[in-house]
C-alpha cells in the first residue's frame, strides 16, 4: 500500500515558497542598500557610460583590473575634479553675491525700478490696476519669499555640514563600486540575464534599453547642459554681469529639463537690458541665446544620443520632472530610464499577447 503524498512537500508549494523567499530577501536587501542608493546608481551610470572606454583599455593592457583602474582614474580626472573645481567657484561667487546684497553694493530694488520705469504707459496702467507698480510692496513680497528661501537654504547648509561625513563615505563607496562594475560588468550582466525569470530575448531587450537610455541621458543631456551653461556663462562674462560662473551653472542645471532650458536665466536678463535702454546688449544676448544656446540641443543631441531611443518630448519632460521631484537630482536619469522601461515592458507584453493569439486555435462556432 503506497503512502499518500505529503502536501507540504509538493513541488509547486516548494517553488512558490522559494519565490516568495527570494522576493522578501530582495526587498530586505534593497532596504539595506537604500541609504547608499545614490552612490550605487551613479557608479552604475558611470560604468555604463564609460564602458566603451574600459573595453578599449582592456584590449590595450589585457588585464581587467588594470583596465578598470585606468578607466576609473580617467573618470576622476576628466569628470570629478572639474566638477569639484566648478562647485568651489560657484560657492565663492554665490557668497560674494550674497555679501554684495547685504552690504548694499548690489541693489535688486534699483533693477526692479528701472524695469518699471522703462515699461510703456499701457503696461504701467495694467500693473497699477493689479497693484504691482508699487516698488515697496513688490520688495516686501519678494522679501517674504526671500526670507522663506533663506530659511530653507540655511537649513540645507546646516544639513550639508551634518552629512559631510556621509557624503565623503558615499563618494568613496561610489568609486569603489565603480571599479568592480567596470572590472566585472560583463559577468554581472550575464548573471542577471540568467537569473531574471523571463525569456532570454526579453531580458536582453530590457537590459539593452536600460543601457541605451542611461547612456543617452547621461552622455547626451549632461554634455548638452554643460555646453549650454558654458555658453550662457560666457555671454554673461562678456556683458560684465556679476557671478557668470554661478549663472552659467544654473543655466546648465535648467538645461536638464526638456522644453525649459537655459532661457529661464538669460531671457529675463535680456529683457532687463532691453527695458533699461541697453539695446545692443539685450539684442546681442537674445541672438546668442536663440541662435547659439538654443540650437546646441538640436545640433549636439542627435550626434551624442542618436535617434534609436527617441521618446516623445512630453514624456521625457514629465518623467524628468517627476524623477527629480521624487528622488532629487538623480531623477533626471532615473525618470527617463523608468519611462523607457515602462514602454518596453508594455511592448513586450503586447508582442507576447499577439503571439499567444496567433497560436491559439480558433473557437468553434
Amino acid at each position: 500500500m503506497s503512502t499518500p503524498p505529503d502536501p507540504l512537500r509538493s513541488p509547486a508549494l516548494e517553488h512558490k515558497t522559494l519565490l516568495w523567499l527570494v522576493v522578501v530577501l530582495t526587498a530586505a536587501f534593497a532596504l539595506v542598500l537604500w541609504p547608499l542608493a545614490g552612490a550605487l546608481l551613479w557608479a552604475l551610470f558611470l560604468a555604463i557610460v564609460f564602458w566603451p572606454m574600459h573595453q578599449r583599455a582592456l584590449r590595450a593592457v589585457r588585464r581587467p583590473s588594470l583596465a578598470a583602474a585606468l578607466t576609473l582614474l580617467t573618470i576622476v580626472v576628466i569628470v570629478i575634479l572639474p566638477l569639484f573645481m566648478v562647485s568651489a567657484s560657484v560657492v565663492e561667487q554665490a557668497s560674494v553675491l550674497v555679501q554684495g546684497v547685504r552690504s548694499g553694493q548690489v541693489q535688486p530694488s534699483q533693477w526692479v525700478q528701472r524695469v518699471l520705469d522703462a515699461l510703456p504707459s499701457w503696461a504701467q496702467v495694467v500693473l497699477q490696476r493689479f497693484g504691482l507698480n508699487d516698488l515697496p510692496s513688490l520688495l516686501q513680497r519678494a522679501g517674504e519669499v526671500l526670507t522663506k528661501s533663506t530659511q530653507a537654504i540655511t537649513s540645507g547648509v546646516l544639513g550639508v555640514g551634518q552629512v559631510t561625513l556621509d557624503f565623503v563615505v558615499s563618494f568613496f563607496i561610489m568609486l569603489y563600486v565603480l571599479f568592480f562594475f567596470l572590472r566585472d560588468g560583463g559577468q554581472l550582466a550575464a548573471r542577471i540575464e540568467q537569473s531574471v525569470p523571463l525569456q532570454p530575448a526579453q531580458t536582453r531587450r530590457l537590459l539593452g534599453q536600460f543601457v541605451t537610455v542611461v547612456r543617452a541621458t547621461v552622455k547626451g543631456n549632461v554634455v548638452v547642459a554643460l555646453v549650454q551653461g558654458a555658453l550662457g556663462g560666457l555671454a554673461f562674462w562678456v556683458l560684465g554681469i556679476p557671478g557668470a560662473v554661478l549663472w552659467g551653472t544654473l543655466m546648465a542645471l535648467l538645461s536638464l529639463l526638456p522644453a525649459v532650458g537655459a532661457a529661464l536665466v538669460w531671457g529675463p536678463v535680456a529683457l532687463y537690458e532691453l527695458f533699461t535702454g541697453q539695446l545692443l546688449a539685450g539684442l546681442g544676448l537674445t541672438a546668442w541665446g536663440v541662435l547659439v544656446i538654443g540650437l546646441v540641443d538640436n545640433l549636439l543631441r542627435p550626434m551624442l544620443v542618436g535617434r534609436d531611443t527617441k521618446m516623445p518630448d512630453y514624456l521625457i519632460l514629465v518623467a524628468t520632472v517627476g524623477g527629480i521631484s521624487l528622488v532629487g537630482l538623480n531623477g533626471f536619469v532615473i525618470g527617463p530610464v523608468i519611462a523607457a522601461l515602462f514602454l518596453v515592458g508594455w511592448r513586450l507584453l503586447t508582442e507576447v499577447r499577439r503571439e499567444v493569439g496567433a497560436t491559439r486555435p480558433p473557437a468553434d462556432d
